[in-house]
C-alpha cells in the first residue's frame, strides 16, 4: 500500500511540473494553441486553393482533348 501512495504522490508531483497548453496564452510561451489553429487554417486553405486550381485546370484539358 505504501508503494501506491508514494507511486501517487510522485506522479502528482510530475504533473505540477507540466506547463499545459492554454488558448490565450501568457509570458512564459505556453500558449501556442491559438497560433497553431491558425496556421492550420492558413495552410489547408492555401492548399484547398491550389488543389482546386489544379482541378480546374485539367478539367478544362480534359474536357478539350475529348
Amino acid at each position: 500500500m505504501k508503494k501506491m501512495i508514494n507511486y501517487y504522490r510522485h506522479s502528482k508531483e510530475e504533473l505540477n511540473k507540466v506547463l499545459f497548453p492554454t488558448w490565450a496564452g501568457d509570458d512564459s510561451g505556453v500558449g501556442s494553441v491559438r497560433n497553431a489553429a491558425i496556421s492550420v487554417i492558413v495552410v489547408v486553405s492555401v492548399v484547398t486553393l491550389f488543389l482546386a486550381l489544379v482541378d480546374s485546370i485539367l478539367a478544362f484539358i480534359v474536357s478539350a482533348v475529348v
